[in-house]
């Protein structure tokens, strides 16, 4: 069998199977949700308890702040990062000053309670797509999952379209290279949406474990956030080398 050995913030990696070449990279808790940030080639990651972390590429943990709220998903943006908030909405924290304001997302699709937010369930997602962002609910059954495209208005997300991928536990989106990238916690899947044909492209098997959040940085890489508390990086060669 071909050896593949790689190098990941110092640590050497020798492994017999293309979907395998990972490492644990850093120790974050109930690690829920990662994004990259491009101009500071910086990580940041959202926690259950409502903490955020910085982190280099190599896994440094570089800033750690406090917010309030059950963050399961995280956008990078140029001035301040958009938090999802499982049973409440989108926060957005200034990236400088930390400075926090939660926008409330609109309950109805077409005269119709959607549920994204409810008792017994949330947003567990978030990922940017041109001016929209992509929510996921969370379901165990492939019929209750869906994910709600929004709009942020001033000082409130709408619902302009709804997506029913029939994936179920959907736990993480990003986008990259034109598609739309979906974690399933129960299945242990990393998935590859197309959303112009609206089908599914790929599916990878993942290693066994929490996976709540995916982000892709520049350099041929893609991170894990691991609810169990770890942050995994992968090669984008997992994507090239194994389908299901």
């Amino acid at each position: 069998m071909l050896k593949k050995v790689l190098f990941f913030g110092g640590v050497l990696l020798s492994l017999g199977c293309a979907r395998d070449i990972s490492a644990k990279i850093a120790n974050i808790p109930e690690a829920s949700g990662v994004d990259y940030c491009s101009d500071s080639n910086t990580l940041v990651i959202a926690n259950d308890e409502g903490w955020y972390y910085e982190v280099s590429t190599n896994g440094k943990i570089l800033k750690k702040h406090k917010v309030k709220g059950d963050l399961e998903g995280v956008v990078c943006e140029e001035n301040y990062f958009l938090f999802a908030v499982e049973n409440k909405g989108l926060l957005k924290v200034n990236r400088k000053t930390n400075k926090k304001k939660l926008i409330p997302i609109e309950r109805e699709y077409k005269n119709k309670d959607i549920k994204l937010i409810s008792k017994n369930s949330g947003i567990e997602g978030i990922a940017k797509v041109g001016e929209f962002y992509y929510l996921s609910k969370q379901s165990k059954k492939k019929k209750d999952s869906l994910i709600a495209i929004v709009k942020i208005n001033k000082n409130q997300a709408k619902i302009v379209d709804i997506i029913k991928p029939k994936i179920a536990d959907i736990a993480g989106l990003t986008y990259h290279n034109g598609l739309l990238y979906m974690v399933s916690d129960k299945k242990d899947l990393l998935i590859k949406y197309n959303l112009d044909t609206k089908k599914v492209e790929q599916r990878v098997e993942l290693p066994k474990s929490a996976q709540e959040g995916i982000a892709f940085d520049d350099k041929g890489f893609f991170y894990i956030a691991d609810d169990e508390g770890t942050l995994l990086k992968y090669t984008e060669e997992l994507l090239d080398n194994h389908k299901k």
